[in-house]
């Protein structure tokens, strides 16, 4: 996947988190700098387990796949973001991932 399309998909997939968690924790994200993280993983399997390990710990996390309407086959998974949360909740899920 080009860099132009994991942006956009990183992006997609960081505002649907945004809709759809509570009002005070995107206040608290907003005023501690709207921070963003960008890592990487190995497989669909790994983002799809990370998803899992979200929901068990109540974390906000939206798996986008794609619309089939670039390069990308329609339904191919692209994207996982998280949160936003408390740090320390967030990392107990990704701090073994690396940054990309």
């Amino acid at each position: 996947m080009g860099k132009g399309k994991l942006v956009a998909q990183g992006s997609h997939a960081s505002v649907e988190c945004v809709r759809r968690s509570s009002e005070e924790l995107v206040e608290r994200w907003i005023a501690e700098g709207s921070k963003k993280i960008v890592l990487k993983v190995k497989s669909e399997k790994e983002l799809l387990e990370l998803q899992k390990k979200c929901r068990s710990a109540g974390i906000q996390s939206c798996l986008i796949s794609d619309a089939g309407f670039t390069q990308i086959p329609a339904g191919t998974v692209t994207a996982l973001a998280i949160g936003p949360d408390d740090d320390e909740k967030v990392d107990k899920i990704t701090s073994k991932l690396k940054l990309l």
